[in-house]
């Protein structure tokens, strides 16, 4: 365990224990988190111009997925070494760490140079996501720290559009080097802001950190990740390498529970299993936002690309009834959590949210107006804005100072697992559907038109003859929508355990000064 060294106390403003000069920090970690989360998806329209460029189409998945998986490697360790070291020394140098791998991207001569970076970023990006929200916990006592919870969530979803926005104006105009370089004066600043003005306790340690575990959960992660992204697409399910990989994976995984029950100081300690809110909030994240929210607004752009013939950039701007929705929700909410100390209604209404813009997605079809779209877009919006950080706060108010950080990390950490898997497997689901869809659908005439359909383009769709295209757009109207009526059984179990998650009203006081026992099994 590790003790709080007192020396470095913060100065709390009020009753309401809030550090005198928490929004100047606030409005740094809120920086940070915003580019650790854009770049997840700022290169994702910029891809097929900085592949042309480097010359390595044959490597385009490893862009993003080498920032995904040096992301979600990092969580659990920044999580417990922040218990046991302190998160601000953590925090500043996973700013440091997302900076050089943004020089060297932008640096990039070759694929093999911006892939290192884009590892390297992640490392830096998947620690900056975690830190901030314990720095948060560190300085907020819980039912204080309901109302600064709607900008977090809002942060995740502006990234999710704002990305690719972004990753495609710096493309189109100055340059795609500039989706990295925007990171180093912006990082600078919050880097600078934060050295200054955030004031944390420090710990000294008396436990090690689980470096066989952290291996073991490297393989695991990075095997589950491979067969995401590699089965359906790259290789066929029953290749060899892909069942391989698989089977590998499931042994690292149990590899790595069975090290963790046995080794005394655990990366992901065990007993965070037996919370009852730990296992309910872990599961209705992975279940609804991770698969859910992240297969819901993967495919939504490409359905309004090809469909409605808008482009990119419009499919981007489409998605922002989604912020909108998160920010109209989270904030009441936020505000009437901290007011009453209560949070479990909120959860069952999000899940129930989404439930509802799944169904009314799986009734679009070819002549729905864009403006009605918009709505369910914000219907899911709102659903995730009621939840998705209120899981969050319930996890940490369930457990004390010395397990806050580990306690988020791993809950964030299961999350994005739930969204690698979910993406891939509702991708895997469309991908067929839509094979089926235009086999049966495309006449010899219309097919000899089309071409190779996966070479499908929304600008080559709206080229072709009438004929060609409504066959390739009603192909792909079928294929997708009917996939968001398959998600709502996966939803009504989320329900289910939204609405099996303990109320436990929060704490007043901050977590440093409060040891809460956990809700358990």
């Amino acid at each position: 365990m590790a003790e709080p060294i007192p020396a470095s106390r913060t100065t709390y403003d009020g009753p309401t224990g809030v550090p005198a000069n928490f929004w100047v920090i606030f409005s740094g970690l809120m920086l940070t988190m915003l580019l650790s989360a854009l770049d997840q998806t700022i290169v994702s329209t910029a891809l097929p111009t900085i592949v042309g460029e480097l010359e390595g189409v044959q490597h385009m998945a490893w862009v993003t997925t080498a920032y995904i998986l040096a992301a979600t490697i990092a969580m659990p360790v920044y999580g417990r070494i922040g218990d046991l070291v302190g998160r601000k020394t953590l925090f500043l140098s996973g700013i440091a760490i997302f900076l050089v791998g943004s020089t060297i991207a932008g640096l990039s001569q070759d694929m093999t140079m911006l892939i290192i970076g884009r590892g390297i970023q992640g490392l830096g990006g998947g620690g900056l996501m975690i830190t901030s929200q314990a720095i948060i916990a560190d300085l907020v006592p819980a039912r204080q720290r309901a109302k600064y919870m709607a900008p977090i969530g809002a942060v995740f979803g502006l990234s999710s559009v704002a990305g690719p926005l972004l990753g495609g104006w710096f493309t189109d105009s100055i340059g795609w080097r500039y989706a990295f370089w925007i990171n180093l004066p912006l990082g600078g600043l919050a880097l600078i802001v934060c050295a200054i003005v955030l004031k944390l306790p420090r710990h000294k340690a008396t436990a090690r950190l689980d470096v066989i575990g952290f291996v073991l959960m490297a393989a695991a992660v990075t095997a589950t990740v491979l067969v995401a992204d590699w089965g359906g697409t790259e290789y066929d399910w029953t290749d060899p390498l892909v069942i391989g990989t698989g089977v590998g994976g499931v042994l690292a995984w149990i590899l790595f529970f069975v090290w963790e029950s046995r080794t005394s100081d655990p990366l992901i300690p065990l007993y965070l299993f037996r919370s009852r809110i730990f296992n309910m909030a872990t599961l209705i994240g992975m279940i609804v936002i991770g698969v859910g929210m992240f297969a819901i607004i993967g495919y939504l752009p490409t359905y309004l690309q090809m469909v409605y013939g808008v482009s990119a950039t419009e499919s981007g701007l489409l998605l922002i009834p989604m912020v909108v929705g998160i920010m109209s929700a989270a904030i009441p909410s936020g505000n009437a959590i901290s007011r009453t100390g209560k949070y479990r209604m909120y959860p069952i209404g999000g899940v129930a949210l989404v439930m509802l813009a799944a169904l009314l997605m799986s009734t679009l079809s070819v002549d729905t107006p864009v403006a009605l779209i918009c709505v369910y877009v914000f219907v899911l919006g709102a659903g995730l804005g009621l939840m998705m950080q209120t899981l969050v706060l319930a996890v940490q108010n369930d457990f004390p100072a010395s397990d806050v950080g580990t306690a988020t990390s791993s809950n964030n950490f299961f999350r994005e697992i739930g969204a690698t898997l979910g993406i891939a497997g509702v991708g895997a689901v469309f991908t067929s559907r839509l094979t089926d869809q235009l086999a049966t659908r495309l006449d010899a005439s219309s097919a000899q038109a089309v071409g190779n359909t996966d070479a499908l383009t929304p600008a080559l769709v709206h080229a072709l003859p009438q004929a060609a295209q409504d066959a390739v757009i009603a192909s792909y109207q079928h294929a997708l929508t009917p996939v968001f009526l398959y998600l709502i059984p996966l939803f009504a179990v989320g329900l289910v355990l939204a609405f099996l998650l303990p109320e436990k009203e929060l704490a007043d006081g901050h977590t440093a000064e409060s040891e809460p026992d956990p809700v358990t099994v």
